[in-house]
């Protein structure tokens, strides 16, 4: 349960620091492109997180779902660095629910 604490107040600290950010399109972009890269930096976590699991519990952390959703927001992250559009996208709903 701790790693998973520490993998939602890793995020969300790297995420602060945007909503602080300057309005310049390159201050935007490098805060992103930071994002994406902690997201990244978080995968050996969760698969750490995942082997120390009890298989035999009875609700099950689903890591699965956490990693689609990681990277489903990593890849959006990646699609605005590149090619950033003026028209808001949508995106199909986040699980959000992992356990099981």
């Amino acid at each position: 349960m701790r790693v998973t604490q520490l993998l939602v107040l890793g995020l969300v600290g790297t995420a602060l620091p945007v909503q602080f950010a300057n309005a310049d399109a390159d201050g935007e972009r490098e805060m992103l492109a930071r994002i994406a890269h902690e997201i990244e930096a978080i995968q050996p976590l969760m698969r750490q997180a995942a082997s120390q699991a009890n298989p035999d519990a009875r609700i099950r952390f689903q890591y699965d779902w956490l990693r689609q959703d990681l990277d489903q927001i990593q890849h959006g992250i990646q699609e605005h660095i590149d090619a950033p559009r003026a028209e808001p996208r949508t995106f199909p709903p986040l699980r959000g629910d992992y356990r099981r």
